[in-house]
This record gives C-alpha cells, sequence and structure tokens, in this order.
C-alpha cells in the first residue's frame, strides 16, 4: 500500500504548486494524474497562457521555483491599457508609476507546470502518479482510501481534488455546484503583428465581448483571447486566415499594426461555476474544480494560486492535528468568500461592457474616464489588477 499524507488529484499549475508547498514543510504527498507527465516547452508558443500576478510571482518565489518559471519564455509586461471600443473611455497605466520593476508576466501553462515538476524531483516523499487513475474513493472519519486502476491502495489523511471544471471528485462525492452559461466562447491563438508590443498588456472591449492582447516574449509575438457569442465565435473559426487577421486588425483598431495569425485558432465555451461545498470530511476542492470565472481580468488562475498558498498555510500548522477540520473549514470559509467576490465582480464588468445600450455607453465612458483620472481610485484599481 502507497502512504502519503495529501493525496493532490490532478497535476496541473495548481495542483503542482500545492504539492511542492507541502513538500517543502515536509509533508509527504502523492500526485494523481490521468494524463501525461509535463514536458519542456515546444519551439511553438503553446495558446494556454496565464496573466501571472505579483502576488503569483511572489508565492513562487517563496517556493524557490520563480527562476525556473521566469527564464522559460515568460514576458514582463510593464503597462496596461483598457479601453471601450464603443465610449471614449480609457483606462491606462504603467509600472513606472507605480514603482514597480513590472506589472506581472504572461507565461505559457506548460512553462509553469514543467518547472513545478521538475523541482518536484529532488524530493523523496513525493510521488508523482502520472498515466494513473483512480478507480474508487472512500473515505473514513480519519483517512481517505484510493484504489488505484491498476489496484494499487493509496491511503491518505487528506484529499484534496485539483482535477479542474469538470472534477471527477467533485462529482463523485456529489458536492453541489452553481453555475451559468456566459453565452461567451473564447478564441484563443498566437498572433504575429507588424509593430512591437512594448511590453504592453491590451484589452478592447466590444460590443459582443472583451478582446485580449498578451506580449510573447517576442516583440511582435502576442497570445490573444477573444470572448465573444458562440454565433460570432463560429464566425470566427470558419474564416479563412486572411479574412480572420482583416477581422482581428479591425477589432483591436491596429494598435499594433495589422495582425498575422500563426498557430491554430482554438475555442472554448466560457462557463461560471462555484461549488457551494468546498469540504466534505477529508476531501477538499481548490483551483478550477471550486471556480470558475469569466477571463476577462485574467484572474483564474491567480485565484486557484491563492487557494493553494492558503492550504498549504493551513496544512502545515502545528495546531493540534494534521489536516483539523477547523483549520480546513477556515479555509474554505475565506477562499469561498474571495472567489465570490470575484464572480461577482467578473459579471458586473460583462454586463456593463456588453452591447450597444446608450445608457450603458455613457456609464461605461465616465466610469473609465474617472477611475483613470482620480488618483485613489486608480490605485485601488490597479492594486486589484496587480493581485495586491
Amino acid at each position: 500500500m502507497q502512504q502519503a499524507q495529501v493525496c493532490i488529484v490532478g497535476g496541473g499549475c495548481v495542483g503542482l504548486t500545492l504539492a511542492l508547498g507541502l513538500a517543502q514543510k515536509n509533508i509527504s504527498v502523492l500526485v494523481l494524474d490521468a494524463g501525461k507527465a509535463p514536458m519542456p516547452l515546444s519551439e511553438q508558443y503553446n495558446m494556454r497562457v496565464s496573466a501571472i500576478s505579483l502576488a503569483s510571482q511572489q508565492l513562487f518565489e517563496s517556493l524557490s521555483v520563480w527562476s525556473e518559471i521566469v527564464t522559460n519564455r515568460a514576458t514582463p509586461y510593464s503597462a496596461m491599457d483598457v479601453r471601450d471600443a464603443d465610449s471614449f473611455g480609457k483606462i491606462a497605466f504603467d509600472a513606472n508609476s507605480l514603482d514597480l520593476p513590472e506589472l506581472g508576466h504572461i507565461i505559457e501553462n506548460d512553462a509553469i507546470r514543467f518547472a513545478l515538476y521538475e523541482k518536484l524531483q529532488a524530493y523523496s516523499h513525493v510521488t508523482l502518479a502520472f498515466d494513473s487513475r483512480y478507480s474508487t474513493i472512500h473515505q473514513t472519519e480519519t483517512d481517505v482510501l484510493i484504489t488505484l486502476e491498476s489496484g494499487m491502495p493509496v491511503m491518505s489523511k487528506l484529499l484534496v481534488a485539483a482535477d479542474g471544471a469538470n472534477s471527477g471528485v467533485r462529482k463523485l462525492f456529489d458536492m453541489p455546484l452553481s453555475f451559468w452559461d456566459y453565452d461567451h466562447h473564447a478564441l484563443v491563438a498566437t498572433v504575429k503583428t507588424d509593430l512591437p508590443h512594448e511590453h504592453v498588456a491590451r484589452q478592447v472591449f466590444l460590443p459582443t465581448g472583451p478582446l485580449a492582447f498578451l506580449p510573447l516574449n517576442e516583440d511582435n509575438m502576442h497570445s490573444i483571447v477573444w470572448s465573444t457569442s458562440p454565433e460570432h465565435a463560429e464566425q470566427l473559426m470558419a474564416m479563412d486566415t486572411k479574412a480572420f487577421n482583416k477581422s482581428l486588425s479591425a477589432a483591436i483598431d491596429m494598435q499594433c499594426g495589422l495582425c498575422e495569425v500563426q498557430s491554430d485558432r482554438a475555442v472554448f465555451p466560457l462557463t461560471m461555476r462555484y461549488a457551494q461545498q468546498w469540504l466534505k470530511g477529508r476531501v477538499v476542492l481548490m483551483g478550477d474544480a471550486a471556480h470558475t470565472i469569466h477571463p476577462l481580468a485574467g484572474l483564474g488562475m491567480n485565484l486557484g494560486l491563492k487557494d493553494a498558498a492558503h492550504l498549504i498555510q493551513a496544512l502545515s500548522s502545528e495546531q493540534g492535528e494534521f489536516a483539523a477540520h477547523a483549520l480546513l473549514r477556515e479555509y474554505e470559509r475565506t477562499r469561498k468568500l474571495d472567489a465570490q467576490k470575484h464572480i461577482a465582480m467578473m459579471q458586473g464588468l460583462k454586463e456593463l461592457f456588453e452591447g450597444n445600450n446608450p445608457a450603458k455607453k455613457l456609464i461605461r465612458g465616465l466610469g473609465l474616464s474617472m477611475v483613470d483620472n482620480l488618483g485613489p481610485i486608480k490605485n485601488l484599481f490597479v492594486k486589484q489588477a496587480v493581485g495586491q
């Protein structure tokens, strides 16, 4: 029988961050993932990237893995430009005015995952079981027994579900979920532009949804996330390359010159998910298994990393028994409140910036201009954007 104090189901960025944090606290960990083990980056950019906030950077620095992450095609962005296509509203800010070296980094998810995976190899009390699936999970008041498809039993004191938005563990333990369809699909691709990005993260709110241009480590390369109606997304996917480039250049208002897509285009539906219960006995949820939100502010990965940071702190507490119920309940309470706040904020922004209603246009224009011109309000906005 394999034994570990914590079994983490899901070897993505959030699950591996938790594993590394626990390993450094001398807590034994088993990571179970049905997929392949992380691999080094290929020459082509991966289309799944994240805007890593300063708060998330600080977490990675505390785990001594940031230097490995940041040297692997990570791109700092030093300014943000957010504007409404249908009004005069705009807000812009940069790192220099805030006495910061940068506002954050754009990093391919695979780069984060591989750096964490490599770091975990050094810990003898960590078992990384990729290409492995569980067949059954049972829990008692004191333990969780996981039986793998191979027949091997695994005993742990706590099971952490970090297995994504469609979490099998969450379904298995019948942990209730609230959700709604954002009525948006996100189209992602890698794009080259005539003009350099100058390390500026750009976002334009179009009537059908927001379009983000995120700078990559080559001066003219961007990762785009175009959130739009399902019908429009279907039209964009059906376009030939020339027509798509033309539509994209017009949508971003030629801020970086002509656009030329460099990769395949992929599209996926956007759904808000919020687990009403994050803790059931000795099973706890985190990351996308607990919450998913609209990508318009790039907060998804950072919210999951905050879950990991709080759970590391809770499980490394020396107050009484390991994984005490009171500490796990405090984790659940704190993180649920933060997730609720961000879900409400994203829904409000989506509704405000959607459509052509004249009253909305006026509110958007006045609101963005007010934020851009009033120092205290702008500072609050910026602190939220950089995760502080």
